[in-house]
């Protein structure tokens, strides 16, 4: 079975949704993250922190530049991601359905080497 990576993409821009919509979210993901379990495709899941609080290391020479921030502004972010383990690309793309149902934003699915 390969692992796949389902990636929640963010804007970064705009309000986010009001505090009920949120718990509404919130239980669908809730709900997402037992059935991946309990179907036995889980591998790791989790939410991250704004851009704002990302560190960027970069080769300088033979130094290593440390930065505050994102690696690249943009209009939208990684705002979490789930890896699956799935028999094929559809599966995967199966789960990142329901994943676009729970979150009501884009999931982008990308397979490991």
């Amino acid at each position: 079975m390969k692992q796949y990576l389902l990636t929640v993409v963010e804007p970064s821009t705009g309000e986010p949704p009001a505090p009920e919509e949120m718990a509404k979210i919130a239980a669908r993901v809730e709900q997402l993250d037992r059935e991946v379990k309990e179907a036995g495709v889980w591998v790791f899941s989790g939410g991250v922190h704004p851009p704002s609080s990302a560190t960027l290391l970069r080769p300088k020479g033979d130094d290593v530049l440390v930065t505050d921030g994102p690696f690249a502004e943009g209009k939208e972010h990684i705002g979490g991601l789930m890896v699956l383990r799935c028999a094929d690309l559809d599966e995967a793309l199966e789960w990142a359905r329901r994943a676009v149902a729970a979150t009501s934003l884009p999931i982008e699915v990308r397979p490991f080497r």
